[in-house]
């Protein structure tokens, strides 16, 4: 046991093994059905000879099982290679061939799909099963015997897939000690009593995002880890939610600002929420207009918050003794940086550290290591509360001028009859590029494209007025449901010119 990650999940899971521990379509599994299919998998990549250091692809789905694998490689201290189940088979396949894996560990019905037994040859092949809980090897790698297991702390706990929000999809290495910190610093951060002891925890988290997002992969180490139980949804729907918040009645709900969005838009019963203190909100931006209805409606305070994908989770949030000093004065922000977390702004030109209130590029440390660049650009203001106004990776350079596309976002999400919106940029051949912009209308509502870049002309310079804009039925999303920016330009199919 050689982290604190590793310390947990190797201890948690024996408490009580005949006590529930995830929920999934109204069956729950048990910690001891979560450990067997943990020991299974270590044992088989012990018989291999592959641990600390052995790169291990994990076919991620929102179940049990999958959990459960999760928790043996990492416990062998193996690094996860998070692979989308959720992609179509070609796009699996292609992904596993890429990656070359020391072994693939994936459900049976993985197994069956199309092309995916060949697709990373040479590999140790794990099955697993949720019903009852097994672990076999398919083919690959002959046994060589358990070896020791060196110190995992420096190493990599996970390569985590990112949501692809603005390019194609690629993988972060996250190291143990990442975890550890960010562990550690969400436990302090939310938790009013202090209360960190190892044991098995009477309340319920709901987690709805995937497993292959830093979110639900994050969210759910978290809650293993603090000993509590774990409804999880295969992806986030009104209904479900609805349906798991009635019978569990959390204390503490998470839900991305999409899906606060979805709740209000499903006119929900204020009595669902009559059991929930707080709501915490990631993972994109939270409009203002947004977390003020919710928290009207339902009676419950919402905390946004800040992370990267980069540090394994939170770096930054608001907590409920926050919400009630400083939400009436601080609407917009993210919150005070976790603790073990420091947060500085650097000028996007000289890359020194500006003064309060001034924009620049979001930098973060852990402890005593070094400044991590993000490609986020922030404020921070005198209160110590960050800001967050957007990508520096996002901005539309139009003729000379820098046009940020999380202004226009927000200008055009100020009109009532807009739900929700996104914006990128599209080459010109004579300003380099120019905004477009498609906008989702509220239920009900309605607006064209005429209304809306006349509206936004009233409250933008105009060059950050988009070139074109589009009213679609529903704006595309990553499995996270933030707005696709490459789902989003294929939506312009011919080149705009200004």
């Amino acid at each position: 046991m050689n982290t604190l990650l590793q310390s947990r999940l190797r201890t948690i899971p024996t408490l009580d093994r005949d006590a529930p521990a995830i929920e999934h379509c109204g069956e729950w599994t048990s910690w001891g059905a979560l450990d067997d299919i943990a020991c299974g998998v270590e044992a088989c990549l012990a018989e291999a000879g592959l641990g600390t250091g052995a790169r291990v692809a994990v076919v991620l789905h929102n179940r049990p099982a999958v959990v459960g694998s999760l928790i043996g490689v990492l416990r062998a201290g193996a690094t996860v290679v998070t692979v989308n189940g959720s992609s179509g088979d070609a796009g699996v396949a292609a992904d596993l061939a890429e990656v070359t894996p020391d072994a693939v560990v994936a459900l049976e019905t993985d197994w069956r799909r199309t092309g995916f037994a060949g697709s990373a040859p040479g590999a140790l092949g794990i099955e697993i099963t949720h019903a009852p809980a097994e672990v076999r090897v398919r083919s690959g790698v002959a046994p060589a015997g358990p070896g020791p297991v060196p110190d995992a702390r420096g190493g990599v706990a996970v390569e985590m897939l990112t949501s692809g929000t603005t390019g194609p999809p690629k993988r972060i290495p996250l190291s143990y000690r990442a975890f550890d910190e960010t562990l550690t610093a969400a436990g302090e951060h939310y938790s009013s009593s202090g209360d960190d002891a190892v044991r098995l925890r009477t309340g319920v988290a709901l987690v709805s995002s995937p497993l292959v997002h830093m979110s639900g992969l994050f969210r759910t180490l978290l809650n293993i880890c603090q000993g509590r139980r774990i409804v999880l949804l295969e992806r986030f729907r009104v209904p479900d939610f609805v349906d798991a918040v009635r019978r569990h009645r959390p204390r503490a709900v998470s839900l991305v600002p999409s899906a606060l969005a979805m709740v209000l838009d499903a006119d929900v019963d204020p009595e669902v929420f009559a059991g929930v203190q707080v709501v915490t909100s990631g993972t994109a931006h939270l409009p203002v207009q947004v977390q003020e209805a919710f928290e009207q409606r339902y009676g419950v305070a919402v905390l946004p918050s800040y992370g990267a994908t980069e540090f394994a989770g939170g770096v930054a949030g608001w907590n409920l003794a926050l919400h009630r000093e400083w939400a009436q004065l601080k609407r917009g922000s993210v919150g005070r940086a976790q603790r073990g977390r420091q947060i500085r702004i650097t000028s996007l030109e000289d890359d020194g550290e500006v003064a309060p209130g001034v924009q620049g590029r979001i930098e973060v440390r852990t402890g005593t290591g070094d400044w991590v660049r993000t490609t986020d650009l922030g404020r921070l203001d005198a209160d110590g509360f960050l800001y967050v106004d957007g990508r520096t990776d996002d901005v539309i350079v139009r003729g000379g001028f820098k046009v940020t596309p999380a202004v226009v976002v927000e200008a055009l999400r100020s009109h009532p009859a807009v739900r929700d919106a996104g914006v990128t940029g599209l080459p010109d051949r004579r300003l380099g590029a120019v905004p477009v912009a498609a906008v989702e209308l509220v239920r009900g509502a309605s607006a064209d494209s005429d209304d809306l870049l006349d509206y936004l002309r009233e409250r933008l310079t105009r060059y950050q007025v988009p070139a074109k804009l589009i009213v679609v039925d529903e704006l595309p999303r990553t499995a996270s449901l933030k707005v696709s920016q490459p789902a989003l330009r294929e939506l312009f199919t011919e080149e705009v010119t200004a």
